[in-house]
């Protein structure tokens, strides 16, 4: 199991080259540029541009500028004289953002405090590990009841609570809870108070996690009927085996194997931002600075 995990993380090593190649390359096939010429904006002088592309590395040749923006570059200071190291995306380097010309890095935007506030890293994951730990502790359980009371009516009415719950998505879920409980009922407020540390995560983390709850429901059912035919299974209950210790020693250690695997994925998704659940319940996420960003480079 030791060597799988490795030989799977290692996996991941040319998977993120390839991918940060790709998107190096698509970038620079792409038309314009930040010094294209444009007649509604102020022209910069050669001398200046000049200085910007050594300050960016865009007068290197594009392998160089492929392993400075992927690993690292080394570069001789021009005030100093001595040589040091640039690192990369792979040192967490992601370069300085547009919106705040210079003053704040993307990490900093990603992982900095703001105003004393947590960085949006924080809420995306809190909101992303809240939700996933919602999925598997309702998830689980109730996909194990199904399976062993298969082809009867709580079977069936998880099945079917499952079944809605992943055709929903994220939006229309958000929206529901909104006016469900926010404006009718009135139990939560609209306008959230971050400073309250339960009452503005229940709703987002609800409906953050209910699509993945029911597809954890379903993956369990699943697994937890196949596992419930095998000879391994028949023989212990032959042996005189209780339910409860066939159920719990035999059956549920490898029924959830597939639901363990798919949890690496989900949890990735869930805690890097979900774009919709972030606008509906204004979570200040990375979510919600991808919707902010994409309208200020609109309207620049």
């Amino acid at each position: 199991m030791t060597a799988y995990v490795i030989r799977r993380i290692l996996w991941q090593i040319p998977v993120l080259i390839v991918v940060g190649l790709l998107t190096f390359s698509i970038a620079k096939a792409t038309p314009g540029g930040p010094f294209d010429t444009d007649p509604n904006r102020r022209q910069l002088s050669p001398r200046v541009e000049a200085i910007l592309r050594q300050r960016f590395g865009l007068d290197l040749p594009e392998w160089r500028q492929f392993t400075r923006y992927m690993f690292f570059d080394v570069q001789t200071n021009a005030a100093t004289g001595e040589r040091e190291i640039i690192w990369g995306a792979i040192g967490g380097n992601f370069g300085p953002t547009y919106a705040s010309r210079g003053a704040r890095t993307v990490q900093e935007e990603l992982f900095g405090e703001r105003s004393g506030n947590p960085s949006r890293f924080y809420y995306s994951a809190r909101l992303g590990l809240q939700a996933l730990l919602m999925a598997v502790l309702i998830g689980v359980p109730f996909g194990v009841l199904a399976a062993l009371r298969q082809n009867t009516w709580i079977d069936y009415s998880i099945l079917f609570a499952s079944t809605f719950f992943v055709s929903l998505s994220t939006l229309i879920v958000g929206f529901l809870l909104v006016i469900v409980f926010a404006s009718g009922l009135r139990w939560f407020t609209v306008i959230p108070d971050w400073d309250n540390p339960i009452q503005p995560w229940i709703l987002p983390t609800l409906a953050l996690g209910s699509t993945s709850m029911g597809y954890i429901t379903r993956l369990t059912r699943a697994s937890v009927l196949e596992v419930k035919r095998q000879d391994y299974v028949r023989t212990a209950k032959a042996k005189g085996l209780n339910d409860q210790v066939v159920v719990w020693r035999h059956m549920i250690k490898n029924a959830l194997l597939p639901v363990v695997t798919v949890m690496g994925p989900l949890a990735a998704g869930l805690i890097t931002g979900t774009l919709y659940t972030e606008i509906i319940f204004q979570v200040p996420g990375m979510g919600q600075l991808l919707v902010e960003s994409i309208g200020s480079a609109i309207t620049r």
